[in-house]
């Protein structure tokens, strides 16, 4: 596959999905370029790819361009490579750009550009994608083709589970599987905690934890059955997980990790 891949910014998901690129597109066809230089370089050299002098010469080089920058930074990025853009266009050669950042709709990047029609791709990741196990939505423009958006598909596969979406329900993946780690890890922090009350090892107590939930996530995915099915299946009649059932939902765990979600959400919409 012969496609320049460049990404602004260098950041954990920026370099998380870079790296998944390259074992695709080879380091030689990436380039990476961040207001902080020696990052942009120390990115550059873990993966063989180039360093860009400028956003704009990123863009003008870039088949895909990852605007790896969060939301607060995006309009100054989007002015710094508005003339780059449209130049591409003019010459009937348009760069896909790919933004990550939270909130921040197609149509308000178009209209950042003054380029309506600007072949954009919306994705939200999550930060499993640094051990290749994330989950990545896109969200295409209609002036994004088919064989461009299975492209990028394919240079996503090896940093998780990429799925597509209509961009109306990105705000809502980023309330879910956007933030969702971060709830995840809290959990596993507090069955740890939990355990460590119990009188088990600070060690242990985290790697049977994690191993746990790990496990729980794998029964859901590969048995296909439904996860109160799977919960009824552990909680016997007057036994013990019934009775940690019955403290979880008398402190409102279901609604307190619901409103997690809206949370999250509801901010992704005001990033926007």
């Amino acid at each position: 596959m012969s496609i320049t891949i460049a990404c602004i910014g260098s950041g954990n998901m920026g370099r998380a999905l870079m790296r998944g690129a390259a074992g695709i597109a080879g380091g030689d066809n990436l380039g990476f370029t961040d207001s902080d230089k020696p990052k942009a370089v120390e990115a550059a050299q873990a993966l063989g790819a180039r360093v860009f002098d400028s956003n704009s010469e990123a863009v003008k080089k870039g088949d895909f361009v990852f605007l790896a920058v969060k939301p607060q930074a995006l309009s100054g990025v989007l002015q710094e490579i508005k003339q780059a853009v449209n130049e591409r266009r003019a010459l009937k050669n348009p760069v896909t750009l790919v933004s990550m950042a939270a909130g921040f709709s197609i149509k308000k990047i178009e209209a950042e550009l003054e380029s309506p029609g600007q072949p954009v791709i919306r994705i939200m990741p999550n930060t499993p994608a640094l051990i290749s196990r994330g989950m990545i939505v896109l969200a295409a423009s209609p002036g994004v083709g088919e064989e461009k958006i299975a492209e990028l598909e394919r240079l996503l596969a090896n940093s998780g589970v990429v799925d597509r979406l209509e961009e109306k329900y990105l705000d809502a993946v980023t309330g879910l599987s956007g933030s969702g780690p971060a709830f995840g890890y809290i959990f596993i922090e507090a069955l740890a905690d939990g355990g460590v009350r119990a009188g088990l090892p600070r060690d242990k107590a985290l790697a049977y934890a994690a191993q746990t939930v790990l496990g729980a996530a794998a029964m859901v995915k590969e048995t296909g059955r439904h996860p109160g099915e799977l919960k009824d299946m552990v909680a016997s009649p007057g036994g013990t997980t019934i009775a940690g059932i019955a403290a979880l939902e008398q402190s409102g765990f279901r609604g307190i990790v619901m409103n997690a979600v809206d949370a999250a959400f509801k901010r992704s919409t005001e990033l926007g």
